[in-house]
């Protein structure tokens, strides 16, 4: 990697690390900027997610206000993210990357579909008494497992769609939703990492470039993300989800 290339790499992640923080899908940035410059695939995708952890935290310390009061539910959801981000991990390790290709698109998709109704879903829910769990239940726990699981396997947008499903079956403000959606995607990404440093090829300089931009755009966008109103931020979520559908359909 030249000096340039370590500089681009260095920019994606600064970039990867703010659009985590506020949504997801930073991934779509960082991935194939370490293309670019030369990574095989899989080797880019390992050192990608090693790369954005630092960037996760930051995300995570950002929004720590937002967090009063979720410890119990983030234990039982990121016992669902773990166990979905090693399997997820391990499935990257051993299945051709194009086995998600048709599937990634779809459930970005569904993702947005539940960000933007989420309100009126929260309503319908309300009604039929079945939004009571304050934890969102076996649903949402279920749900958060399958994120995990595209989350070790690549990860791209996994905020996204973590976003979709606390925003429905969880009965809170959308910043204390993205609040928990930041650690939950902390989790997946710090899980992946072990296993990946564990069996897998990385390129270090790449994970280091990575990093050290990740950790000052999770920062802004941790400053940025709070100050956003819910509607803002939902249509931001929907904009970041549609293009990931576009790159990932057409690349």
């Amino acid at each position: 990697m030249t000096p340039w290339e370590a500089v681009a790499v260095f920019a994606a992640g600064i970039a990867a690390g703010g659009i985590n923080t506020i949504v997801g899908s930073g991934s779509l940035i960082t991935f194939p900027t370490l293309l670019a410059v030369g990574l095989p695939p899989v080797v880019a995708n390992v050192s990608n997610t090693i790369g954005l952890v630092p960037g996760s935290l930051t995300g995570a310390l950002g929004y720590r206000e937002e967090l009063k009061g979720q410890r119990e539910r983030l234990v039982r959801l990121g016992a669902a993210s773990l166990a979905g981000a090693l399997i997820g991990g391990a499935l990257l390790l051993v299945l051709p990357q194009s086995v998600f290709g048709v599937v990634v698109p779809v459930l970005i998709a569904l993702a947005c579909v539940l960000v933007v109704f989420q309100p009126r879903i929260n309503v319908w829910l309300a009604r039929r008494r079945e939004h009571a769990h304050p934890h969102g239940g076996p649903w949402l726990w279920a749900g958060v497992l399958g994120a995990g699981v595209y989350g070790g396997y690549f990860g791209a947008a996994q905020g996204v769609v973590l976003l979709g499903l606390l925003g429905v079956f969880l009965d809170e403000d959308l910043q204390r939703v993205n609040a928990a959606k930041n650690v939950l995607a902390l989790i997946v990404n710090a899980a992946a990492a072990v296993l990946f440093i564990a069996v897998a090829k990385v390129d270090w300089l790449a994970v280091l470039m990575v990093a050290l931009g990740a950790i000052i755009g999770g920062y802004l966008g941790a400053r940025v993300g709070r100050r956003l109103p819910a509607p803002v931020l939902r249509g931001f979520i929907v904009v970041v989800g549609i293009t990931a559908i576009v790159k990932l359909l057409t690349d």
